[in-house]
């Protein structure tokens, strides 16, 4: 149970935030959604509030075990995850080309979007207990490194590529975290630039195409630049004050794909505008600002390195996500945190966050 004392350290700030945030990722569902025929899509924001409330009992589970139990048990995790990605990548649910789900009874979950939390449950697990900084060397980095590649390699044969990146940068997170030595950094980053265009070949012809129409939307203006042309003609014309909920007529007319998962942002910017993207993205950096302060503050190595690693996950999902609706990155179908509609990444961010106010909360009484 949970420590009375632990009660009035509780950051209900931070949590109401978040919460703040899903609540608003429900109105926008319903607002992209409202006017579709299909029943389902019309329904979709009273699945996204069961969703929160699934999140919510996640955060509380979260908060109520002491996240040093996560240190004990963490290669245990990481290992029943493995064979939960294994799992699906025979057995799995296909949807629009990806085998990433599994049904467990009328309810269908993305293992990937727990595998994050995973690693980063090892990866924090492995380096509590490692040298000074400064002195690690790339022979320390072979453990991690491989079971970084073993998670990421079941991910992106699902195809999940989106995932794969999140995971390959919060993975760069720790390594920058434990100070290597320089000239073991050195080597890294030239080897990433020489191995880096290599990864071209490895790539679908369906994600070749979408980093050429990144540059250039208009090579294929109804094919893959499709998405990212009628996102930013969505966020453009909301103007500053936006056109007002239920308003907005590129999710309205059904021009914006995917417009309640990976293009919400979009939707969101056209009804709000300028003013309501400057108050959302303030949200986030408050969010992202007080988890860095929570990781610097823990009270423990592993308490530090799993409060960044979580916090380094939410970032990189937030700026993925609008960068991809904006233009900067490619399309990789990277969800936007507590706005996007979807089960399993609801849940983990709200465990995620349960994990963050656990490792502050318990800082007083170490």
């Amino acid at each position: 149970m949970i420590d009375r004392r632990l009660t009035s350290n509780f950051n209900w700030l931070f949590f109401l935030t978040c919460l703040g945030i899903a609540i608003l990722g429900v109105v926008t569902i319903y607002s992209a959604n409202h006017g579709r025929p299909e029943a389902f899509f019309r329904g979709l924001y009273i699945k996204q509030i069961y969703w929160i409330g699934y999140g919510l009992v996640a955060m509380l589970i979260a908060l109520t075990l002491d996240y040093r139990m996560f240190s004990r048990y963490a290669y245990l995790i990481y290992f029943l995850t493995l064979l939960a990605l294994a799992y699906v990548l025979f057995y799995g649910v296909i949807a629009s080309g990806s085998r990433r789900w599994i049904h467990i009874g009328s309810i269908s979950i993305q293992v990937s979007e727990f595998a994050k939390v995973s690693l980063i449950i090892a990866l924090a697990k492995y380096f509590e207990s490692g040298k000074m900084s400064s002195q690690y060397t790339l022979k320390d980095l072979i453990i991690p490194t491989l079971m970084t590649a073993a998670l990421g390699g079941l991910i992106v044969v699902q195809p999940d590529l989106g995932t794969t990146m999140m995971i390959f940068f919060i993975f760069l997170v720790f390594v920058t975290a434990i100070e290597m030595e320089r000239m073991t950094l050195i080597k890294l980053f030239m080897g990433g630039l020489m191995l880096a265009p290599t990864l071209w070949f490895f790539l679908k012809d369906y994600q070749k195409t979408r980093l050429l129409t990144l540059f250039n939307p208009e090579l294929d203006p109804l094919g893959a630049g499709y998405h990212s042309i009628q996102s930013k003609i969505a966020i453009g014309s909301g103007g500053f004050w936006g056109k007002g909920l239920l308003a907005g007529t590129q999710s309205r007319l059904n021009f914006l794909p995917e417009k309640h998962t990976d293009f919400i942002f979009s939707v969101f910017a056209e009804e709000t505008g300028f003013l309501g993207v400057v108050i959302l993205l303030s949200l986030f950096l408050f969010i992202i600002l007080k988890g860095l302060n929570i990781a610097f503050r823990a009270a423990d190595r592993f308490g530090f390195f799993l409060a960044l690693g979580l916090v380094s996950s939410i970032s990189f999902y937030i700026i993925f996500n609008v960068g991809m609706t904006i233009g900067l990155f490619p399309i990789t179908g990277i969800p936007l945190p507590f706005l996007s509609y979807g089960g399993s990444s609801l849940i983990t961010h709200f465990f995620a966050v349960g994990l963050l106010l656990n490792v502050e909360m318990r800082r007083s009484i170490h």
